[in-house]
C-alpha cells in the first residue's frame, strides 16, 4: 500500500481557505488505513498549532501527522551538537522545537544563528542575526523557499530573507527544509514508511518534486499553489504525475 508525504500550503490549503477537496482526501487516508504525513517548510507554528487550524477548515489531521522544517531542524542541530546555543529569528513553532530539542536560545555568542518563518521580519533582529554570523556562529535556516502562497497571493518566504542576511554576513546558509533529503528521511523514519512505497504530494517542482525524486519516492504535482502547468517544462525532471488538485485524485 503506497503512503503519502503530503505538503500542506498550496496542497490543502492556500491561506486560510481549504482547497477543495483537501478533507475528503484526508478522510479517505483515514477510513482506507493509508499511512501519511502532512510535510511543510513552514516553520512559524507547532504541529498543534497547524492541526487545530487545518481541523478549523474540515481538514481531519492531528499533531502527530504534521512534520515542519522546524521539527527537521531541532532534531539535525540536536545531532550535531546535543545541548547547544542558538539565536533564532523565527516563531513558535521553530523556537519550541529547538527548546524541546534541548537548545538554549540566547544573543550571547550562539553556537548557531536558525532562521524560520516569520510574517514580521525585525530589522533589528537580523542585523543582530548578521552580526552574530559575522562573528563565528553557524547559519541555518529551515527552509530555502523564497515565496508561498496565501489568500492574496504570492507572499516572500524564508529563503528570500536568508538571501537578505547572507548578503550583509557573507556567508550561506545550511538550509534543512525540502529539498534537502535529510527532512524526507527524518519524515519517513517518523511515518514509518520506505521511500519506494511513498508518494510526495506538492504544489512546488523546486522543492516538492525535486525533493521527492532525489530521495526515491514518486511524485505528484498539483496545480492549486504556486506552480502552473507551464512552468514543469522549464525544469530538467518531471513529476511522476500532475492534477489540478488533490480534489482530481478522488476521482
Amino acid at each position: 500500500m503506497t503512503a503519502y508525504l503530503i505538503d500542506m500550503d498550496g496542497v490543502l490549503v492556500r491561506g486560510d481557505t481549504a482547497i477543495h477537496g483537501a478533507g475528503d482526501f484526508i478522510a479517505r487516508l483515514r477510513a482506507t488505513a493509508t499511512k501519511f504525513m502532512v510535510f511543510t517548510n513552514n516553520s512559524r507554528f507547532t504541529p498543534s498549532v497547524h492541526a487545530e487550524r487545518l481541523q478549523g477548515l474540515g481538514i481531519g489531521v492531528g499533531a502527530s501527522d504534521i512534520f515542519t522544517s522546524a521539527l527537521a531542524t531541532a532534531y539535525f542541530l540536536a545531532s550535531q551538537r546535543p545541548g547547544g546555543s542558538a539565536y533564532v529569528v523565527g516563531e513558535d513553532g521553530l523556537t519550541s522545537a529547538l527548546t524541546d530539542a534541548g537548545f538554549t536560545l540566547t544573543e550571547r555568542e550562539p553556537e548557531y544563528v536558525v532562521l524560520g518563518e516569520t510574517i514580521a521580519y525585525d530589522f533589528d533582529a537580523m542585523t543582530t542575526a548578521m552580526r552574530l554570523i559575522s562573528a563565528g556562529a553557524r547559519f541555518v535556516a529551515t527552509n530555502p523557499d523564497v515565496s508561498g502562497p496565501s489568500e492574496r497571493g504570492v507572499v516572500p518566504a524564508c529563503g528570500a530573507v536568508a538571501a537578505l542576511i547572507s548578503a550583509a554576513s557573507h556567508v550561506r546558509p545550511y538550509f534543512v527544509g525540502k529539498p534537502n533529503p535529510l527532512m524526507m528521511r527524518a519524515a519517513l523514519r517518523r511515518l514509518g514508511a520506505h521511500s519506494e512505497e511513498t508518494t510526495m504530494i506538492g504544489d512546488r517542482m523546486d522543492t516538492d518534486v525535486v525533493a521527492g525524486m532525489e530521495s526515491g519516492l514518486e511524485t505528484i504535482l498539483v496545480l492549486s499553489g504556486v506552480t502552473r502547468e507551464a512552468d514543469i517544462a522549464g525544469f530538467p525532471y518531471r513529476p511522476s504525475g500532475v492534477a489540478a488538485s488533490v480534489d482530481e485524485l478522488l476521482r
